[in-house]
């Protein structure tokens, strides 16, 4: 390899790999699909990865090696590591749950809310409700999913007339084309392009084609303009998301398809010929060639798994570091099968033996080991049976050491796989320890998630917004983010300790102390009423020691009472004109 082949770049990891070079190669049987003429050159790299990471996935990485000239790889045995690494990390990433959180919504239950916590607790119950109906835990799942393992997700949103919601919809990052031309924010381009391939279908009378879906950022169409939008400015208008201010700007959004043998070489994705084009039109008869979706921002969330370097877009996939350790470990496994073999049926040499004859062609018959199997040996005949068990337990021993250099490499750790043997870790302490490298990657993988989802609902609103949805009025949005559960168990009592230690020196407010017992994962469905139903439960505990020491004061009282009557001792006398008398009896 001379040194101008030699490519460092967000997919790197992968140049080990002989198929990788097939990439947009005429007649490659790996990649057929990245042949096709109008597929952007830049883009093959990335598209290749994602095909050899969703081989090893499904157990199939043999099989494109194959495809790829590795006549040997149909005997790689693949047992599922890959996906069991993958799942893992999404596992530990997603938590046990997530929920919507809008900042300020804790405060709003509060004696003495801050400004904005009512709205804000409206807004985050509205958002709450959208997630149940538009399935967002299952949405999040896929997304992250393939995130986990392709290194990259796209979510997409769109306003429905007739759900009069926001519907969201998760495609494959395969289908994802960001244009970074001439792009003033580097973090977010103007304009991106789904496109994906339609093959032909005979029976319906269909040529083969490509559909692509794009969303650009562009000034406004006087000519399209609405003038109850319009603030009086020539192409200028007025969003609710921010009242005050004109915007020149609008997401235009085209969808059409084109069929392959009208497309030429150099037509690649960017530059389809729009006369060839043929658009897709809306159930109210609307043609969806430049439409003016009447908001300023592309309804496209990109989601990366790793926050990627200066420059870069991209994410990488949990796998990348340990793709060839994998593939060590699909070897082993390999040997392994086949020194199994070799040890439960072992190789047996035979000296001085009788082999039996078969009558109809007299040639001596082939011995087989079986159990009942009965061999005459002559006086000095003698058998040899190879033991390879030996072999057998140092693969079986190479199998261990890879999967601890994998579950280090990968920081999902033995204690993260459940490899760890529980009788090697001495305390808790040890284990948390253990879990270090882990807790450090699931921090690292949410952190490239925040601002993605702050955007996601953000757009949500803003989406609420123009479809002039009840209950959504003109304002700023406000910050919301998808909260997510602890990735490994935590000591409950420890944690319930500290927060009533805390509470009760007063130096913890009530709901600070129900987020933690939340994030501790107590089974509290929802902080705001556990906060009002505790407060509620401590006004009536307060009321009824009010009402017992008003009842033993009551009764105090009434107990003085009846010492001071008549008859008592130490009694008050009361004052007469017969008891005046009385001492001067006394002194006779």
């Amino acid at each position: 390899m001379s040194l101008r082949q030699f490519v460092i770049d967000a997919w790197s990891w992968l140049n080990y790999k002989p198929v990788m070079a097939d990439a947009g190669r005429p007649g490659s049987r790996a990649f057929p699909e990245l042949a096709k003429t109008w597929m952007p050159p830049h883009e093959l790299r990335r598209l290749a990865a994602y095909k050899v990471l969703a081989s090893y996935d499904n157990n199939q990485a043999g099989q494109l090696a194959a495809a790829g000239g590795d006549a040997g790889a149909l005997e790689r045995r693949e047992l599922g590591d890959a996906a069991n690494l993958v799942d893992t990390a999404l596992g530990y990433l997603l938590g046990s749950e997530q929920k919507v959180a809008v900042e300020g919504a804790e405060h709003a239950d509060e004696e003495t809310p801050t400004p904005g916590a009512a709205e804000a607790a409206a807004v985050q119950e509205r958002l709450r409700k959208w997630a149940d109906k538009e399935l967002l835990t299952f949405r999040v799942q896929q997304a992250e999913r393939a995130a986990v393992l392709l290194g990259d997700s796209v979510m997409v949103l769109a306003w429905n007339p007739e759900k009069q919601r926001p519907t969201l919809r998760v495609y494959d990052p395969g289908f994802f084309f960001p244009q970074w031309d001439d792009v003033e924010d580097e973090d977010f381009p103007a304009k991106v392009h789904l496109a994906w391939e339609l093959p032909a279908d005979d029976d319906a009378g269909l040529k083969a084609r490509v559909r692509r879906v794009t969303y650009e950022l562009g000034p406004i169409s006087v000519s399209g303009e609405d003038d109850a939008d319009r603030d009086g400015s020539k192409g200028a208008r007025t969003y609710p998301w921010e009242p005050g201010r004109a915007s020149n700007t609008t997401c235009y959004l085209t969808d059409g398809e084109w069929l392959l043998e009208d497309l030429k070489n150099g037509e690649t994705l960017d530059r389809l010929p729009m006369n060839k084009a043929s658009f897709r039109v809306r159930r109210d008869g609307t043609e969806l060639n430049r439409l003016d979706l009447m908001i300023d921002f592309l309804p496209v969330v990109h989601i990366a798994n790793t926050i990627p370097d200066g420059g870069e877009y991209w994410g990488r996939s949990v796998l990348a570091r340990v793709l060839q350790a994998l593939d060590e470990l699909a070897a082993t496994d390999s040997d392994g099968s086949a020194a199994s073999a070799t040890t439960g049926t072992p190789i047996i040499g035979l000296a001085g033996a009788r082999l039996p004859v078969d009558r109809a062609t007299g040639k001596p018959q082939e011995l087989q080991v079986k159990a009942g199997a009965v061999w005459q040996l002559g006086e000095t005949g003698r058998m040899d049976a190879l033991d390879t068990s030996p072999q057998l337990a140092e693969l079986r021993a190479r199998v261990d050491h890879l999967l601890e250099r994998i579950a280090a490499n990968s920081r999902v750790t033995a204690a993260g796989l459940g490899t760890l043997d529980a009788t090697e870790v001495p305390s808790g302490y040890a284990l948390k320890l253990a879990l270090g490298p882990l807790d450090a990657l699931i921090g690292m993988m949410r952190l490239a998630r925040e601002h993605k989802y702050r955007l996601l609902f953000k757009m949500v609103q803003r989406l609420y917004q123009a479809g002039r949805a009840e209950g959504w009025t003109a304002g700023e949005t406000l910050p919301a983010r998808l909260s997510w559960a602890p990735h490994t168990p935590t000591d409950r009592g420890a944690v319930l300790e500290e927060v009533v230690k805390a509470y009760g020196a007063g130096v913890l407010s009530l709901e600070t102390a129900i987020a933690m017992l939340l994030e501790a994962g107590y089974p509290i469905k929802d902080a705001s009423q556990e906060v009002e139903r505790i407060r509620a439960k401590a006004e009536q505990e307060a009321a009824a020691r009010m009402a017992e020491a008003a009842a033993r004061q009551g009764r105090d009282e009434n107990d003085e009472d009846q010492e001071d009557g008549p008859g008592a001792v130490g009694a008050k006398k009361p004052v007469g004109k017969e008891h005046e008398r009385e001492p001067v009896a006394a002194g006779r």
